[in-house]
């Protein structure tokens, strides 16, 4: 992975996620690998931070209730027939976009700041100054999961994909 001037290139988002995944979820299945069946109507969970400076966009993770699920027994260290509490799911979905979102900060100009995580239970909708330019539909564990990055004027990160047509939800405290 190469740092880049303003634009992310979809592979750097592919390894960057990869990286995280092996890192910090270790041997919970295979890394994402495409393809994936994710639909509007596919219960999930979400999480987001903004990047706000010299490059200013968001970072979105979403992923399927069984694969929440599976990410947050996998980070606590939880059995298989444990049930994580709702509060568990909060962190370790917020944690997996935090870290994502560092990453990506990292790649883009600086000097830039990145906010805490907001975490929902369905895909979180974007603000309305910023545009999808990346998202990566992955399959981890049997179950979908999808990233998006998404910017705002004066930024870039590769090509631009069709906007989410997920209606806003609450978030959750």
């Amino acid at each position: 992975m190469t740092a880049l001037a303003p634009e992310l290139a979809q592979q750097d988002l592919e390894t960057l996620v990869a990286q995280v995944w092996s890192t910090y979820v270790l041997d919970e299945g295979p890394l994402p690998a495409p393809p994936a069946s994710w639909t509007s109507a596919t219960p999930c969970w979400s999480s987001a931070v903004s990047v706000t400076g010299a490059w200013h966009g968001m970072i979105a993770v979403d992923l399927a209730q069984d694969a929440a699920v599976a990410l947050t027994r996998a980070m606590l260290a939880m059995e298989d027939d444990e049930e994580p509490a709702a509060e568990d799911l909060v962190d370790a979905v917020g944690e997996v976009a935090n870290m994502v979102g560092g990453n990506v900060k990292a790649l883009v100009p600086g000097p830039s700041g990145l906010s805490l995580p907001v975490v929902g239970q369905s895909p979180l909708a974007a603000p309305s100054d910023l545009a999808p330019s990346l998202c990566l539909d992955l399959t981890w564990n049997g179950h979908p999961l999808r990233v998006r990055v998404l910017t705002g004027a004066g930024s870039s990160a590769g090509s631009a994909v069709e906007p989410s047509t997920a209606p806003r939800q609450e978030m959750l405290p």
